[in-house]
C-alpha cells in the first residue's frame, strides 16, 4: 500500500513538470506568434 510519504515523494515533482512543461508550450507560442495564451494569463508557473 503506498503510504503519504511516498505518494507526496511523487506528486509534488510531477505538478512541478506538468507545470513547467506546459507553460514552456505558451511561452513557445507566444514567441512563434500565437498569444493566445499570455492573453488568457496563461504563462505562469502557479499550477492553480
Amino acid at each position: 500500500m503506498i503510504d503519504i510519504q511516498t505518494l507526496l515523494i511523487w506528486v509534488i515533482p510531477v505538478l512541478f513538470a506538468i507545470t513547467v512543461h506546459e507553460t514552456a508550450h505558451g511561452w513557445v507560442a507566444s514567441k512563434l506568434g500565437d498569444h493566445t495564451a499570455r492573453m488568457m494569463g496563461r504563462l505562469t508557473l502557479n499550477p492553480i
